[in-house]
């Protein structure tokens, strides 16, 4: 059985060694969603950050029984942390693409005004296309990265930042609306869910323009 990769700093040491004063690891949650926002999580690391810390890598591949312990300890590691959302009724008007991007742009926003020098520092973005700088309303230094999520900290503690903090936005959802099973699905597709939607219609959390080629779901 393969190992499963450990993340670490090379990448972001690399920026340092640069001259950039912070990294700043954003990883998104919830794109594929049928219903929920999207999340984009943010975690700062300085050039004084120490190792990352055991256990952390992609939510992906954390258990989820695991998962809120190391997304306390990735808190406690980054020196800032956040998390941005853009609504199901953002994605349907705008697209999931500029949805990813408003809700990464919050994000930055709300660092900024408790004070990190978002301008100081180098953007480090999971995959290998920059959403981001198209919805910035001033330049950044952005660098995408493939699988930046399983290699480098600071994406690994964003991924699992927005993880967490998504997946307890829609446990509050399902108790309010039980019918969709968003306690186990967390609003993605599964059989259950479809079911749902095919009794009850669709919600106000779900992505409308998502359902249109669903079979049998009121409208």
């Amino acid at each position: 059985m393969m190992a499963v990769a450990e993340p670490d700093l090379s990448v972001e040491r690399a920026f340092f060694a640069g001259g950039s004063r912070l990294v700043i690891g954003l990883d998104e949650v919830g794109r594929g969603a049928l219903a929920g926002p999207v999340a984009v999580g943010a975690a700062v690391i300085a050039a004084k950050a120490s190792a990352v810390p055991k256990g952390l890598r992609d939510s992906k591949l954390i258990p989820e029984a695991k998962r809120s312990g190391v997304e306390a300890d990735a808190r406690a590691w980054a020196e800032a942390c956040g998390v941005g959302l853009a609504s199901a009724a953002e994605v349907d008007q705008d697209g999931i693409i500029a949805a990813l991007g408003l809700a990464a742009r919050r994000v930055l926003e709300e660092l900024h005004r408790s004070g990190v020098p978002v301008t100081e520092s180098v953007v480090l973005l999971d995959g290998t296309h920059d959403w981001l700088s198209p919805v910035l309303r001033a330049p950044l230094r952005v660098v995408t990265r493939a699988k930046a999520d399983r290699d480098c900290g600071s994406v690994a503690a964003a991924s699992v930042i927005a993880k967490v903090h998504r997946d307890s936005l829609m446990i509050r959802a399902h108790d309010e609306q039980p019918v969709y099973h968003w306690l186990s699905n967390k609003g993605y597709a599964s059989a259950a869910h479809f079911a749902a939607l095919a009794v009850h219609g669709a919600s106000a959390m779900h992505r409308r323009t998502w359902l249109r080629t669903a079979p049998d779901i009121p409208a």
